[in-house]
């Protein structure tokens, strides 16, 4: 059997890593790897830190592109390798174009397409931006999906997917999370050295965002809210920028002289995790720390509108604040003021799983592919 699994960007190789290492060890199993280096940067950090042999490289990634010539480069590069490979299965993971346009161009090869983390919703077509119709179009065009939740199956329920290609497997983030602190924890020289402007004597807050939804006025809100919080004497402010221009003008431009906000480049995930596990407080549009920083036990106050995991808001890991300025301080004011709130949160159960979910994919894809 000849699996081929497609990816693009770092969270992708990030939440694919466990399963391409379960397949590599499966008898009778080819395991090939495309990537599309949506992201070549950061996509890169990843491969080198698991360890991943990429067989084929389709190497689109241009300045400036946009969406359609990222779909169409995918479409017309992934085209030959498909014809070459002729995969019994292809994998994709997330909600990425790379992930929608793979699963179309083997849907035009007539080839079943597996698709890793599915059903997550958020109800709005256009929020997140594109990846809400990325994710409900690979679930139109894929044979198996991999829920990580099941709420994520009963969405796939209520849109018509056939209940015996559903699996609930947990989510392949928090593998590579726990191999990432056990890794850290057997070798601390993986950990990066401390940064000399950080002062262990006060709470660190961890920032992330890159959303398209949030360029432009979202952007300059949510700054706005971490000048505010940097007035605080007890904390400071940890911002690794992402590479994107649209993210990285108008914050170096609002904050790039902050004293006690310090502006980093994008750093590769052990140094991110370890980081993490440092901090007090995580501020973040990101769908995958919204569900790997609950398993530090760090609280995350999400910067979006509307979030694909709900799972973490009713579990009390997460609080949603949007772009508001107002909601964002007051929200962080009360996590670093209110010691018993603080806890509640910090200390809820992660309902993102445990660690098994590369192992239970695994487990479904060979059984379902031997009944094909």
């Amino acid at each position: 059997m000849r699996i081929l699994s497609v990816f693009g960007t770092r969270p992708e190789a990030l939440k694919m890593a466990s399963i391409i290492k379960g397949l590599s060890l499966e008898r009778g199993v080819e395991s090939l790897v495309c990537v599309s280096a949506q992201h070549r940067y950061m996509l890169d950090q990843v491969i080198h830190l698991f360890g991943i042999r990429v067989d084929y490289d389709l190497n689109i990634m241009k300045p400036g592109q946009s969406l359609t010539e990222v779909t169409t480069s995918i479409l017309e590069n992934l085209k030959g390798v498909l014809q070459e490979v002729q995969p019994d299965l292809l994998l994709v993971q997330g909600d990425t174009t790379t992930a929608f346009a793979a699963a179309l161009a083997a849907f035009y090869e007539k080839i079943p397409v597996g698709h890793v983390e599915a059903g997550l919703r958020t109800q709005d077509r256009m929020t997140p931006y594109p990846e809400e119709m990325n994710r409900r179009l690979i679930s139109s065009l894929a044979k198996y999906h991999f829920a990580p939740t099941p709420r994520s199956k009963n969405n796939l329920l209520q849109e018509g997917v056939c209940q015996e290609r559903i699996f609930v497997t947990g989510n392949t983030g928090i593998d590579a999370l726990l191999f990432t602190m056990e890794q850290l924890k057997k070798k601390p020289e993986l950990a990066p050295k401390p940064f000399p402007f950080l002062d262990p004597g006060k709470k660190l807050i961890l920032v992330t965002v890159h959303r398209r939804e949030s360029f432009g006025k979202g952007f300059f809100s949510i700054c706005k809210a971490l000048q505010r919080l940097a007035q605080r004497k007890d904390v400071h402010i940890l911002f690794p920028v992402h590479l994107n221009p649209n993210v990285r003008k108008p914050v170096y431009e609002l904050l790039g002289e902050e004293k006690n906000i310090h502006l980093i480049e994008p750093l590769d995930y052990f140094s991110f995790v370890h980081l993490m596990s440092q901090s007090t407080i995580v501020l973040t549009d990101s769908g995958g720390i919204q569900e790997e920083a609950p398993s530090l036990g760090k609280p995350v106050l999400v910067l979006r509108e509307l979030t694909e995991r709900p799972e973490a808001l009713e579990a009390g890991t997460a609080i949603l604040v949007g772009t508001n300025e107002t909601k964002i301080l007051s929200e962080t004011e009360k996590l670093l003021e209110d010691p018993l709130h603080y806890q509640t949160m910090a200390q809820t159960h992660n309902p993102y799983g445990d660690g098994r979910a590369a192992e239970r994919i695994l487990e479904q894809l060979l059984r379902s592919c031997k009944d094909a």
